[in-house]
């Protein structure tokens, strides 16, 4: 069967061999088509050396969602032949280095030799080109055999080697090497191929970490505290390289500081600090950041200094698969901490959100006085998404709090830091050099009254603590919604996501949708959960949670929060480091209602009204 615009591509190679840039380059000349893509880069945490895959959706419907099966493999690395070949659906195609001969066993695919090394053996003395070439030979063959349009992937080498002009002409050649020997030497006549589409004309391509530090920038943000770690790092970067296009002044000085810590405690410290003095600032990190800044957090909820905080989630526990991607940081960050703490959390689902919620978390710190906790992940955070144009109103002006200035602390007789005399839980603060004699305070962490003064009674600690709480409960009006989406017909099951695995649910229903089943859904979009949740969950016989991680956890705040039995709420588990896909959504769904009598029941109820 014929498949245009709707397969799924997947190379491997090995890390630190250039491929990644071609693979990208592939996808971007596809996208340029007009046709959505979606490319997943799945390296390992070492520099070099090891086993590294690109996977390339094509999709005209535009899902963007990993699939299962592989219609066409390039395989350069002769140690995962036998794995990557298992991927591969029958009649798919196995593209392959020949320049060595090869034996496959596998009878039911199709296998494609193209000699690139030999071909840039023999047109390149340099060893470094020679491997760096290789990749671009495939692209050209690839051009060829899936019918890409040749004249954008010269464009891309022209753009991406702009800064280097003397690397275009060479890579230009590669592709053409690649072109001319796949026209020669090959049948082109493949069920898989692309054609030009308009569906993603007026989209963007762009990384969750890109958007989230353009959000930054548009969100006011001026300091980042930060240390490396895999995948938030690239958000620092790209909150620096737009600092340095939005924030210079005519002397071109940049206002901006962004400062690499020795560690993320400091980090998140200079973070702190920086807010605390009247800054927007955040810092960005990943689940074993999270770890060593507990501490801090625990100092800002209950000092009531406003912070953002990215957490780009990975695998864990411990260092765990730092290039792979999980939602498992549910609960740490719920409840960072010691004591009773709780932290507000907002969970992007792709880069779109990112750039929003990146934006309007600076607000939320400083209305609420508090951490907000962006909740991305690796998936989001360093693979490409198609999006509608990131939107910004002009007119948006920053809304800073409950924050005094001089002459409001001129006017005023008894002004104290934690006194809530509004009622909703949300005190005055004051920034450092505001007024000369008036407005400041200490600042601690110990248990302090409603004039910020040290005290050893417990029940000026309690009344304190049950302000925030109050502060935390009225922080509802101010964050995103949770997105329902109604079955068709009347249903007595629903389904409640969030992040990243939205676009494998939509999928997922859409093909449960098809078969009969009638699925009511929600998202989840931040944390504390509404009442509107609370209904969701009431309003179903039959609750499936589904998340990225080993232990439910979303499923656990949900019980834990709203105080639901939970012998209702089911969950669908993926945590192998590797985002959910539709099929498997599918697979799980099908297997609940075969092991839940009730389930299948209510299924059963939903076919016959249907």
């Amino acid at each position: 069967m014929t498949k245009i615009n709707d397969f799924v591509v997947k190379f491997a190679n090995v890390n630190g061999s250039g491929s990644a840039s071609a693979n990208l380059m592939f996808a971007k000349s596809i996208f340029r088509m007009g046709i959505p893509v979606t490319p997943k880069n799945i390296f390992p945490s070492n520099i070099q050396g090891l086993p590294t895959w690109f996977e390339v959706r094509i999709s005209k419907d535009g899902y963007a969602a990993r699939r299962d099966g592989i219609d066409c493999f390039i395989t350069l690395n002769p140690q995962t032949y036998q794995s990557d070949m298992k991927e591969i659906l029958p009649g798919g195609y196995l593209i392959y280095d020949n320049t060595m001969e090869r034996k496959f066993s596998r009878k039911n695919i199709n296998y494609i030799g193209i000699p690139m090394a030999k071909i840039c053996s023999d047109n390149y003395d340099d060893p470094r080109q020679r491997q760096l070439f290789k990749n671009i030979v495939c692209l050209g063959a690839l051009a060829v055999l899936l019918k890409i349009d040749i004249k954008i992937i010269e464009n891309l080498i022209k753009e991406d080697f702009e800064k280097k002009p003397k690397l275009i002409p060479p890579n230009i050649q590669a592709l053409h090497l690649g072109r001319d020997y796949a026209l020669n030497n090959l049948d082109t006549d493949l069920d898989i191929s692309v054609k030009k589409i308009r569906t993603s004309k007026k989209k963007i391509l762009i990384q969750g970490n890109e958007a989230a530090g353009l959000g930054c920038v548009y969100g006011g943000a001026t300091v980042a505290g930060w240390y490396p770690i895999t995948p938030s790092t690239s958000l620092v970067e790209a909150f620096q390289k737009y600092v340095n296009i939005f924030r210079v002044n005519d002397k071109n000085e940049v206002n901006a500081g962004i400062v690499q810590a020795e560690d993320e405690l400091s980090a998140v410290g200079m973070a702190i600090g920086a807010n605390w003095n009247g800054a927007r600032a955040f810092t960005a990190t990943s689940g074993p950041g999270v770890s060593l800044m507990s501490e801090f957090l625990g100092l800002a909820y209950f000092a009531e200094i406003p912070l953002v905080l990215f957490n780009i989630q990975r695998g864990g526990p411990s260092t765990g698969m730092p290039t792979r991607t999980q939602q498992s940081d549910i609960l740490s960050c719920a409840y960072a901490s010691h004591g009773d703490t709780k932290h507000i959390l907002l969970f992007p689902s792709d880069p779109k959100e990112c750039f929003e919620m990146a934006a309007q978390s600076f607000d939320l710190a400083e209305i609420l006085q508090t951490p907000i906790i962006v909740m991305s992940d690796l998936d989001i955070g360093m693979n490409d998404w198609v999006i509608d144009p990131l939107k910004w109103d002009d007119k948006t002006k920053y809304n800073r709090g409950k924050v005094l200035n001089k002459k409001d602390l001129d006017d005023l007789v008894n002004w104290g830091r934690y006194l809530d005399v509004d009622g909703d839980g949300i005190p005055y603060r004051t920034l450092p050099g505001t007024h000369e004699s008036k407005g400041s305070y200490f600042t601690r962490g110990t248990s302090h009254d409603a004039f910020a003064g040290y005290t050893e009674d417990g029940r000026i600690n309690a009344d304190n603590m049950m302000r925030i709480t109050k502060k935390f409960k009225k922080s509802l009006k101010y964050l995103p919604r949770s997105i329902k989406k109604k079955a068709k017909e009347e249903t007595n099951i629903g389904i409640i996501y969030f992040g990243s695995t939205a676009c494998a649910i939509d999928e997922a229903n859409d093909i449960l949708e098809s078969q009969g089943h009638n699925i009511d859904l929600l998202r989840i979009r931040s944390f504390p959960f509404g009442r509107g949740i609370s209904s969701f969950i009431d309003d179903h016989e039959h609750i499936i949670v589904i998340e990225q991680n080993r232990d439910a956890q979303m499923r656990s705040l949900l019980i834990n929060e709203l105080n639901k039995n939970s012998s209702n709420i089911h969950s669908i588990l993926n945590f192998d480091g590797s985002p959910v896909t539709a099929d498997y959504i599918v697979k799980e769904y099908l297997n609940l209602l075969k092991g839940n009598e009730t389930m299948l029941k209510s299924s059963k109820k939903n076919e016959t009204a249907a």
